[in-house]
């Protein structure tokens, strides 16, 4: 057990050390969260006291569905280059080659990507309501303040990021480029994203029982995917670019 935790931290410092050396990854992460930081504070600084109920309302909404797109485009970027950008650099091959486990490597990388992310994620929410606490005007921030959509956000937050990640390592795992792999995983990752507009828009009640039911939901959908993709993982085929049944064929 010691020596795969050993493993399992060895694969998170040389993700986050790889990530850090990624100018793409590293400005996604800085420049995302700022663009959507700025753009519901100013929405919601902007609200005079005496605005209309449903003019608050709807502010309010979009301003705390905005900043959970963080956790979702985030780890998007950095799954999907997680396998098919070390495998262009050529950095993946060689760790392929060692005894470690494809399910030490899977969680190594997952983990490596969630930290960050959802730490991120919940640092614009507490930005973000900093902010309106102490510059908007009472009424605003107190609709902030007791929105009940701001507890399902902070739910949703390392969920959604979960969901994200494996989504992203599946198709990085499968494609052979870049580019390609980071579009269809913020295409794939979108799915829950609309169920949580629903709730932030109350098009449908984000009620206690319904949130704990779609955590609840969304949680297990992410362990299956994570056990999903652990079957996908093909290491003969990372490593020579070909499914172990074609290179058998090629040999007979």
């Amino acid at each position: 057990m010691s020596a795969s935790i050993a493993r399992v931290g060895a694969v998170i410092h040389k993700e986050l050390a790889e990530f850090r050396r990624n100018r793409l990854i590293a400005t996604t992460a800085a420049v995302l969260p700022v663009v959507f930081l700025i753009g519901p504070t100013a929405s919601i600084l902007d609200i005079k006291a005496g605005a209309l109920s449903a003019t608050l309302d709807t502010r309010v909404e979009y301003s705390l569905f905005l900043p959970l797109l963080v956790p979702v485009f985030v780890p998007s970027i950095m799954s999907a280059y997680s396998v098919v950008g070390e495998r262009e650099q050529g950095t993946l091959e060689p760790v392929l080659t060692t005894p470690i486990r494809r399910a030490e490597l899977l969680i190594g990388k997952a983990t490596a990507i969630f930290l960050p992310s959802a730490a991120l994620g919940y640092v614009i929410f507490g930005v973000f309501v900093a902010i309106t606490q102490l510059a908007a005007s009472p009424p605003v921030a107190a609709a902030v303040r007791h929105a009940p959509q701001l507890p399902a956000a902070l739910v949703f937050i390392p969920l959604l990021a979960a969901w994200a990640i494996w989504v992203g390592l599946a198709i990085s795992a499968r494609v052979s480029d870049t580019r390609v792999a980071q579009q269809l995983s913020i295409l794939g990752s979108l799915p829950p994203v609309a169920l949580a507009a629903l709730m932030q828009f109350k098009v449908i009640s984000p009620t206690f029982g319904l949130v704990a039911a779609l955590a609840g939901g969304l949680l297990a959908v992410d362990c299956a995917a994570c056990l999903a993709v652990a079957r996908l993982f093909d290491r003969e085929r990372l490593i020579t670019g070909t499914r172990p049944g074609r290179l058998n064929e090629k040999e007979t």
